[in-house]
């Protein structure tokens, strides 16, 4: 049975977070004799929200000082999603993302000298120089990369779940899309196959309320994403993109039901990102009051409260985790600065197979799938 949140709902919700959080009992302070506190369950998380949030900062003095080029979509503000729902995929399990993917890239564990020296275009970024920002990839990691087309990734990880489903494996294919894709049709498409074949996928649209410069509100009549989703016959629901936490939660709630063999799921995680859509773009279709409202709910803030709140943080602990941080960004970038160009010669290399190989593939993989729906699945 599906389980949607209504739009009232989500303006009580919204009302009560401004509010503040509800805080339970005084959590007691644990730390070590030199006053470190003990790492608590939310210090990974708290690592991997502000490694995106400088990586993406450096990014923005890289493009602006004509170090990286191409279009650069930033995902400063969103880094909760990310996070959250990669805390709840396992290692064998696929991702694939958008064109604003390197918050993605990061969590699934792409080292970040790889990804930098993608931003460069050098041989030794994890498409080997040939992607640039919106087309990150690491197969080693199930990583299959962001996509230049608004929704273009949709129907490659239904795909990847119809593959896996084929297998008889339990793995689980996420997929990341903004709120923009909802408009195209191959979500709807995706979502119909999904639910039609049971595929062992998860939806998640970065609902950020703009798509492009467009607002939410003048693009769709309904915007209660997670109830048209539903309407497919799927488990929707929406979940604060703002709280790393909630996100984990509801990722988890999900991926296990996606495992037990519940079908798709799609998670509407509303978010906000902080800001212009692109680099090259200007911002003047969002109010300055309401950028200002959505930052006052920074993820990476309401976090470190949380943890402070419950004796699992103080400022030196906070200190050294952006020191941390940052050494490794510097070095990233050094790497990549020093990185060697791909060679002209190499720059068709792997644009296709050996014909022979790819055509004998097909035909089997054909004879497979047709075989397989003979027998009435998926």
């Amino acid at each position: 049975m599906s389980s949607t949140t209504s739009h009232h709902e989500g303006k009580a919700r919204t009302a009560a977070r401004k509010s503040g959080r509800k805080k339970g009992p005084a959590t007691a302070a644990r730390s070590t004799p030199d006053g470190i506190p003990v790492p608590g369950p939310h210090l990974s998380l708290l690592r991997r929200m502000p490694a995106i949030r400088r990586f993406e900062e450096r990014c923005v003095e890289l493009y602006s000082g004509a170090k990286i080029r191409g279009f650069v979509h930033l995902y400063i503000g969103e880094e909760a999603v990310a996070v959250g729902v990669n805390q709840a995929l396992r290692e064998e399990d696929a991702v694939v993302s958008t064109y604003r993917e390197h918050g993605h890239a990061l969590a699934r564990g792409v080292p970040a000298d790889a990804v930098m020296a993608e931003m460069y275009g050098r041989a030794t970024g994890c498409s080997r120089g040939r992607g640039g920002s919106m087309h990150l990839f690491d197969a080693s990691r199930r990583f299959y990369g962001g996509n230049a087309i608004v929704a273009g990734g949709l129907p490659l990880a239904a795909g990847l779940a119809l593959a896996d489903r084929m297998r008889g494996s339990t793995h689980v294919t996420c997929c990341f899309f903004g709120d923009g894709a909802f408009a195209e049709g191959e979500f709807h498409e995706t979502a119909n196959l999904a639910a039609l074949w049971q595929l062992p996928l998860l939806l998640v649209c970065e609902n950020n309320l703009y798509a492009m410069g467009t607002s939410l509100a003048r693009e769709h009549a309904q915007t209660n994403l997670a109830m048209r989703a539903a309407s497919y016959g799927m488990p929707a629901w929406t979940v604060d993109g703002m709280d790393v936490l909630a996100v984990e939660a509801a990722a988890l709630r999900a991926t296990e039901s996606v495992r037990a063999g519940n079908g798709p799921h799609f998670l509407e995680a509303q978010t906000y990102r902080f800001r212009a859509h692109s680099m090259y773009g200007p911002d003047r279709y969002r109010a300055k009051s309401e950028i200002e409202e959505w930052k006052g709910r920074d993820p990476l803030k309401g976090l470190a409260e949380l943890m402070r709140s419950e004796g699992q943080l103080n400022d030196r602990v906070m200190e050294e985790l952006d020191k941390e941080v940052l050494a490794e960004i510097d070095e990233a970038v050094r790497g990549a600065e020093e990185a060697r160009w791909n060679r002209s010669r190499t720059c068709s290399a792997s644009s296709r197979a050996n014909p022979g190989a790819r055509h004998e593939h097909a035909e089997g993989t054909d004879r497979d799938f047709a075989d397989h729906l003979s027998r009435g699945a998926p």
